[in-house]
């Protein structure tokens, strides 16, 4: 059956018919779409901002210094 066929036979349901294909098919559109493997990508990355808390309280600001010095000495 060929593209043209099937526009002319689809042309005759009723319009409630017409309307679940037209569902059906904006359905199948967005699955190719919106391929499965985009979703996982965001889990890999949960946890990736968490701050670490240190044991001792200490100001934040102080251990990026302390981070610095060690880093350029």
């Amino acid at each position: 059956m060929t593209l043209h066929e099937l526009q002319k036979q689809v042309l005759q349901l009723p319009a409630s018919d017409r309307w679940q294909l037209v569902q059906t098919l904006l359905e199948s559109l967005k699955q190719e779409a919106n391929p499965r493997l985009k979703r996982g990508n965001l889990s890999r990355l949960r946890g990736i901002a968490k701050i670490s808390v240190a044991a001792d309280n200490t100001d934040p600001k102080d251990d990026y210094a302390t981070y610095l010095t060690k880093k350029y000495q």
